[in-house]
């Protein structure tokens, strides 16, 4: 298939892959800054201001459990490791463990104070463990913003506390905090152990953390994330809840008050969670496809980007997919070549059209090949001629 025909399928699947939703008109929310987004596909669902640079408090500490995550399963560091607290972190303000200098706690116990308690000292001390010290942290977290297409956001610290003159440059939005919300939830399943408690101790039960997110005791689902707090900031969300197969992130910023943070995150949520479902793009095995004068008679067909598809509820009847593929093809063949296209309709409308793709490489048969072949085919027509 010629460069011309694979670029129209790229542009047709840019334009078809997920259907844009309709914005909600009778969604009321107390918050001045808003999105929605599915955690599969990344597709915003809603949004309100969601680019406005404003202040995150402690949302800020979604980047910091990131990081953490990261280093934790590219096994730099491990979930038994020692944390000693500097007087750095120890001078933390705000939520708080009370580290003493040089007292030392798990990693594990770090997280689980960073995640249900908000923990500032916790997460400096983790920064400084990691990085060698909080701005050596600040800087991976501000590189792994813009990796992430953050482009409106520029840490300052790993906490979020704007008690600093500093802190007034650190600034980010709603749609970039659902980005690394969405790939700490998605690629980094397991911060779900610390995120989802709703009461725990740690020092050995000696002290209560209770998590700041009240989501997690009242809103069915809830898989996290993160809540945050200054005067200056307002009252600030990165919520996340799963139901069924859909998951999805709301971030409200700079609400008046705490209840009408999670008042507004929960009528997100109720609003994906009622128009919303993930289809699975490709039901049923693909058929091969034969292939001429190659070393292999056939090869196997795969569907090319997301394996699910989200779609609006009231097409969830009569969804039908259709798959174009030629019957045979010469070879050669490249790995991940386009061979046809599959096409998931509903309503007489196309949810999306997705490049069906080569999953395997088939050489093509060398003269040499092809004569053995042909003396072999003459060879056993003889033979059947003697007998």
């Amino acid at each position: 298939m010629g460069k011309r025909i694979w670029t129209i399928i790229l542009v047709a699947v840019l334009l078809l892959g997920v259907p844009i939703p309709a914005q909600a008109t009778d969604l009321q929310l107390d918050a001045p800054s808003a999105v929605l987004m599915d955690l599969e596909t990344g597709t915003v669902l809603y949004e309100l201001n969601a680019r406005e640079k404003l202040a995150p408090a402690s949302v800020t500490k979604v980047m910091t459990m990131l990081l953490i995550m990261e280093a934790v399963d590219a096994g730099r560091i491990s979930w038994g490791d020692m944390v000693t607290a500097s007087e750095t972190a120890a001078a933390k303000g705000g939520s708080q463990v009370y580290l003493k200098v040089g007292e030392t706690m798990s990693v594990e116990d770090m997280v689980k104070s960073i995640a249900v308690s908000s923990a500032n000292d916790c997460a400096c001390a983790m920064a400084e463990f990691i990085a060698g010290s909080e701005a050596g942290f600040v800087e991976m977290m501000n590189r792994r913003a813009q990796e992430l297409g953050m482009s409106d956001t520029h840490f300052v610290n790993c906490t979020g506390l704007d008690d600093d003159p500093a802190a007034a440059e650190h600034l980010t939005t709603a749609y970039d905090i659902a980005l690394m919300s969405r790939e700490l939830l998605k690629n980094h399943p397991d911060i779900k152990r610390f995120t989802t408690i709703w009461m725990d101790s740690v020092r050995g039960g000696a002290f209560g953390l209770s998590n700041t997110n009240k989501l997690v005791r009242f809103y069915e689902g809830t898989t996290g994330l993160k809540t945050g707090y200054t005067s200056a900031a307002g009252h600030c969300l990165s919520a996340s809840a799963k139901r069924e197969n859909l998951e999805l992130v709301a971030v409200v910023l700079n609400c008046p008050n705490s209840a009408a943070r999670f008042e507004s995150a929960k009528a997100l949520l109720d609003y994906g969670f009622a128009n919303y479902a993930l289809i699975e793009v490709q039901e049923e095995e693909l058929p091969t496809v034969e292939v001429i004068l190659g070393k292999s008679q056939s090869l196997q067909v795969t569907a090319q980007g997301e394996a699910q598809l989200l779609v609006d509820k009231a097409l969830l009847q009569g969804v039908t997919r259709t798959v174009e593929l030629p019957q045979t093809i010469e070879a050669p063949v490249a790995p991940g070549q386009v061979l046809g296209t599959l096409t998931v309709e509903s309503g007489g409308k196309i949810l999306a059209t997705v490049p069906l793709v080569a999953a395997e490489e088939v050489e093509r048969l060398s003269w040499w090949e092809l004569f053995r072949l042909a003396l072999g085919a003459v060879s056993m027509a003889e033979g059947e001629n003697n007998i």
